[in-house]
């Protein structure tokens, strides 16, 4: 059966008519710390999508819903939640097995399988996710991620955060910029082979971005650039990042580094 219903940590949510099926009444976080570095990206490919989770209209707790014909242009802002040890192991509604240590979605109406890139508005980190279940059915929420999604998007915490969500599609990477490395531009990377980078910290202030980008130089055989962007909330933002860098051990040493030594929470970020 689908994963009909998704409630952030801590949060009471309405009758579940599949609440039967599981072990607690409330969710949860995992007792267990997790670690960042351990966390794999999604690398979008294409799809192939078949009527499991994607029947429509469909309707829960008598409400009708809509699945879009395709996510093309899809972009919107609002509140996202997220799931983990309650519904750890269960199905999500296209028959999936929901793991809350991987980076995955809940939607209403997106298709099923496909790509967002998720931005957290109140820290400006981003990543992509993968959509593979259908929610949230309550509240004013636009999308519930995965506790590790969350985690990374640094909301994990509080349960909730403003969110910008994107759909990722071949013509977006294929129409994707330039990436301004240190001065210089460099292509951007194949998406069917995309290079990681651990970024650091983003500033609005450049000065600040040097001072990090100058004491890294110091940790680090690989390569510290920043990347100016402009942020249609912020402004322009410059983030610092090391890479690329392939070896996943590698970069779980480097991001332990970067902690011990007071540096910020790095995470994993595509190109």
């Amino acid at each position: 059966g689908a994963l009909l219903l998704a409630a952030c940590a801590g949060t009471p949510e309405p009758v579940n008519p599949n609440a039967g099926r599981y072990s607690m009444a409330q969710d949860r976080a995992p007792a267990a710390v997790v670690d960042l570095a351990s966390i794999p990206d999604v690398v979008p490919e294409p799809v192939t999508r078949t009527l499991a989770g994607n029947r429509s209209p469909y309707s829960v707790l008598g409400k009708t819903y809509h699945v879009l014909p395709s996510e093309e242009g899809y972009r919107e802002q609002g509140v996202a939640s997220w799931y983990g040890e309650k519904f750890h192991g269960h199905r999500t509604s296209n028959g999936e097995v929901f793991d809350m240590y991987r980076v995955s979605a809940a939607h209403k109406s997106l298709p099923i399988p496909s790509f967002l890139r998720v931005t957290n508005l109140d820290n400006n980190r981003s990543l992509i996710v993968r959509v593979n279940d259908r929610g949230p059915f309550h509240g004013d929420r636009v999308i519930d991620l995965s506790y590790a999604a969350a985690l990374k998007l640094d909301y994990a915490d509080r349960g909730t955060a403003r969110v910008l969500l994107e759909a990722v599609t071949d013509a977006a990477y294929a129409d994707r910029p330039a990436v301004a490395l240190a001065g210089r531009s460099v292509a951007a990377q194949d998406p069917a082979n995309p290079a990681h980078y651990l970024q650091v910290g983003a500033f609005a202030d450049i000065d600040s971005a040097r001072r990090l980008s100058a004491q890294l130089e110091d940790m680090t055989a690989h390569q510290v650039f920043i990347r100016s962007v402009r942020t249609p909330d912020a402004g322009v933002l410059h983030r610092v990042r090391i890479g690329p860098i392939q070896d996943a051990r590698e970069i779980q040493q480097l991001t332990r580094s970067v902690v011990a030594a007071n540096l910020g929470r790095p995470y994993t970020v595509s190109e």
